[in-house]
């Protein structure tokens, strides 16, 4: 089976994509969804989850304070692009004909919800935050974030490729098998 759209099998780049969307789909349903659905717990709560999200707001405090636009954004992500994750590497895994779709979507969405939770902490002055901190700002916020720019950036380039050449192969046939209409009359 071909996974890449290509010859046999999945290419590295095609496995690497793959392997991006499981870890999505446990970073959104497991990591996320707990700040979902524990939120108002997180400060005073000593579960392991809940100390990771107490360490992350040291470079963005919105996570201990229930933001609204946090909640409201990390909800939408573990509800709707954690399973849409996970469904996106089923169908890598067996060839599914909307596979690009699922990855054009979820890759949208991941960018989307990023560029909103950078420009709203923008907007705010940065304010959550010890800005310019190494490890708090640096490392948490811009570049553990980043990824969620960078690498759906490069997946909807690819799907958009994906998706073209297929619809370019389904234009043709389409013209190759209806006559044209216009010069029968």
């Amino acid at each position: 089976r071909s996974c890449g759209g290509g010859g046999g099998g999945m290419g590295a780049w095609r496995r690497l994509g793959v392997c991006w969307f499981a870890l999505c789909g446990f970073v959104h349903l497991v990591i996320e969804g707990w700040f979902s659905l524990y939120h108002r717990r997180i400060p005073g709560d000593q579960a392991f989850l809940s100390q990771l999200w107490k360490e992350y707001a040291k470079g963005d405090s919105r996570y201990v304070l229930a933001d609204n636009f946090t909640v409201c954004m990390e909800t939408i992500t573990a509800v709707a692009w954690g399973p849409l994750s996970i469904w996106t590497v089923v169908a890598f895994l067996h060839n599914k004909p909307y596979r690009f779709v699922l990855q054009l979507i979820v890759s949208l969405g991941q960018l989307y919800g990023d560029v909103l939770y950078f420009f709203t902490e923008y907007r705010e002055g940065f304010q959550h935050g010890e800005f310019g901190h190494p490890v708090h700002f640096w490392f948490y916020f811009v570049f553990m974030n980043s990824l969620w720019v960078v690498v759906p950036g490069v997946l909807i380039g690819d799907a958009w490729r994906h998706l073209t050449r297929a619809q370019l192969v389904t234009d043709g046939r389409t013209l190759e098998a209806k006559p044209n209409k216009s010069k029968t009359k």
